[in-house]
């Protein structure tokens, strides 16, 4: 009789154990992870969240995330908590409480994101599919409260960090007053739209010291009555970029233009399109990373939460320099003096010339990738094709950076000099936090 008895506890221990490794299957699964991300990225798109907003929204819902993980697993990771500005010590879970950490982590991402964007409870679908996916897979009930709870414990202190952060303050700061000084930027068409965000530099950043802290040297003077200025060969130069395009130059163009908001018009008609900005690719570009390497959970959102952090700080870097230099686009430029009728291959977006934002953010992000995964990581990335644009295929990531700074002068909205010196800035901000932030334990 006791034989038999130990023969059915140990059916149940083996069936038990069995259930616990069918839900983690797929609440650690990174695939999940990427999918989550993703989920966020159509809402930013939906919504219209311009560039530098959407890297906010991408930082907080990631680092949230980690700071789970990083909770759960103290021996491979460590807390952000110190190491970026004014995030004090995380909640720490309880010793006799069982927690899915991956599973929590996915749900402080969703309670931040849900948070950090509109309309109120975008994400509230999605969570509910998340957590009936653990309880189909078999979660058991204290796992899932646990989990749950601890997800909400995490997300609600980097919420209240994430509010001193100046974001509110800047929501009603000055607006840009436009001065039509020759070489000064002013709205383009066809939206003619105020200057965006020209407080953004004010916002805090996470690894530099300061808004200034990678400065840029000074751009070329503004000269159109010396065809030897450098300002002038500049202009020139992508006017006759602009008129002789080829199809692989037109395909990079479109590939990169991650406008978020395009307005086109047609006669007496107009309509929007709209596309992931470019914070959004690169956080695709990480799950594309991740997925060739085969990481596991926990390396994929380590990986996404320093790459975001690298874009955040990009475009507070590029932001501050931007409406501080206040240079004025091309497209303002030829049609005044040159041709009136000449247009840029895609749209220009409405804030200052230099530097070139996509220069600066691809670059910082890709050093970060670099440091996660990899030099000379092929890959192709397809993440414009739901925009009907064709994928196209890298050696590197820092090869992928270089093409979309060069991009920006192929579409006529920026100089070369612009997408220059921005891709060397972003090199200089990827290589510092890389520097500054240790997320694994070696």
């Amino acid at each position: 009789m006791n034989r038999f008895l130990f023969l059915i506890a140990g059916v149940i221990l083996i069936f038990a154990s069995c259930k616990k490794a069918d839900y983690q299957k797929v609440t650690h699964d990174p695939e999940l992870y990427r999918t989550t991300v993703k989920k966020l990225n159509d809402i930013v798109l939906e919504n219209n969240f311009p560039p530098v907003i959407a890297s906010r929204n991408y930082v907080y819902a990631n680092i949230a995330a980690y700071e789970v993980i990083a909770a759960g697993d103290p021996k491979h990771y460590r807390s952000l908590a110190g190491q970026i500005k004014h995030l004090t010590a995380i909640p720490k879970p309880a010793k006799d409480k069982e927690i899915d950490f991956q599973f929590a982590s996915l749900l402080s991402f969703c309670f931040v994101g849900n948070a950090v964007t509109f309309p109120e409870g975008s994400m509230a679908i999605y969570v509910d599919e998340l957590k009936q996916k653990a309880k189909d897979a078999g979660m058991p009930s204290d796992v899932f409260k646990n989990s749950v709870a601890y997800s909400d414990s995490v997300a609600k202190h980097i919420m209240a960090w994430s509010k001193k952060d100046n974001y509110a303050q800047t929501r009603s700061a000055s607006k840009y007053t436009v001065n039509r000084k020759d070489g000064r930027w002013i709205p383009t068409p066809p939206m003619y739209a105020q200057a965006l965000e020209p407080h953004w530099g004010e916002i805090r950043p996470m690894v530099l010291d300061s808004a200034s802290q990678v400065p840029a040297p000074e751009p070329p003077p503004y000269n159109m009555t010396d065809k030897n200025s450098t300002f002038y060969k500049a202009v020139i130069e992508v006017k006759n970029i602009g008129d002789s395009l080829n199809k692989e130059q037109r395909h990079m163009a479109d590939f990169w233009d991650d406008n978020a908001f395009k307005l086109n018009v047609i006669g007496h008609a107009s309509f929007a399109t709209k596309k992931f900005g470019p914070a959004g690719h690169w956080m695709n570009i990480a799950g594309i990373g991740s997925k060739i390497k085969n990481s596991d959970f926990n390396t994929t959102v380590a990986a996404y939460t320093q790459s975001s952090i690298a874009l955040f700080d990009a475009f507070i870097n590029c932001w501050y320099v931007k409406y501080k230099a206040n240079s004025v686009r091309p497209e303002t430029v030829i049609t005044k003096l040159l041709n009136p009728d000449w247009r840029p291959y895609i749209q220009t977006p409405p804030f200052p010339e230099y530097i070139s934002g996509h220069a600066v953010i691809s670059a910082a992000a890709a050093e970060v990738l670099t440091h996660n995964f990899g030099d000379n990581l092929g890959y192709t990335d397809s993440s414009e094709s739901e925009f009907g644009i064709a994928p196209r295929t890298f050696q590197s990531f820092r090869a992928a950076a270089q093409e979309a700074s060069l991009s920006r002068v192929y579409g006529g909205i920026h100089y070369k000099h612009a997408c220059v010196v921005g891709n060397m800035m972003g090199r200089k901000i990827g290589r510092l936090v890389n520097e500054k932030l240790q997320l694994k334990i070696k």
